[in-house]
């Protein structure tokens, strides 16, 4: 059953001409942002050829590419999410669900794979624009694994905060207007984690940049992972409690 629910929402997605207008518009400024890189690559490769363990294009081309995809998916993520739990709340056909036999977690796992769905597809259509670098050059492609590991990690994160915030009302711009806030609060807390006040390695663990940043660099750690995984588990398991929570009420 979670596969079904899955197959409906991605499916409910495309129906949607908003998704299709994000879907195009994300992919012709990545694109763009993509050209510009390889525009500043070629500028520098007189210099770079002279320099000893000069960075290739992973390091110029490829981490700066999937960091600015990072804070597009920011910013698009709570379009998507806005509606998966409370556009079914404005109109009534959450009981339609509660009525089913479906457990919370199933609904709740199943929206949230169809969600991750589609932005698993954007993810795998940026992917082509690094790997059309093999027709021309040397790819790292151990840095190209890890840094699209860690914005599929990113985006999961950004989803299953989105899919809470929308459990959590019935408007769908006020789910999207919260699920950014939350989102750009976890990016940017690691600024207060930089100075030199009490808890400032908590904070600086909290920073999903932070946790970000070594796997752009092709460094892999367990620790990044776990964190993301976490996120996860995290606010999923918060939207099911929300839901049991709506369920009971009379």
């Amino acid at each position: 059953m979670i596969l079904t629910i899955a197959a409906r929402e991605l499916r409910s997605l495309f129906l949607s001409p908003l998704a299709w207008s994000i879907l195009a518009v994300t992919l012709f400024i990545l694109a763009y942002l993509f050209l510009s890189q390889i525009e500043a690559y070629i500028n520098l490769q007189p210099r770079l050829a002279a320099l000893e363990g000069a960075p290739g294009v992973a390091d110029i081309v490829v981490a700066p590419l999937f960091a600015d995809a990072a804070i597009v998916l920011l910013l698009i993520t709570p379009l998507v999410t806005m509606r998966v739990l409370s556009e079914e709340r404005r109109s009534g056909t959450i009981s339609l669900l509660f009525s089913a036999p479906l457990s919370m977690t199933e609904i709740v796992i199943g929206k949230y794979l169809g969600v991750l769905s589609f932005f698993l597809i954007l993810l795998a259509l940026l992917a082509l624009m690094p790997l059309s670098l093999l027709a021309g050059s040397e790819l790292d492609m151990s840095k190209l694994a890890a840094g699209m590991l860690g914005l599929v990690l990113v985006v999961a994160a950004f989803t299953a905060i989105g899919v809470y915030m929308s459990a959590l009302t019935e408007q769908p711009t006020v789910a999207a207007v919260t699920t950014f806030g939350l989102l750009l609060l976890l990016w940017i807390i690691d600024w207060a984690g930089n100075s030199q006040m009490d808890g400032s390695n908590a904070l600086a663990y909290l920073s999903m940049l932070r946790h970000y940043e070594p796997l752009l660099k092709g460094l892999f750690s367990s620790a990044d992972v776990a964190y993301y995984l976490l996120i996860i588990v995290l606010f999923l398991g918060f939207s099911i409690r929300r839901l049991d929570a709506t369920r009971l009420q009379p």
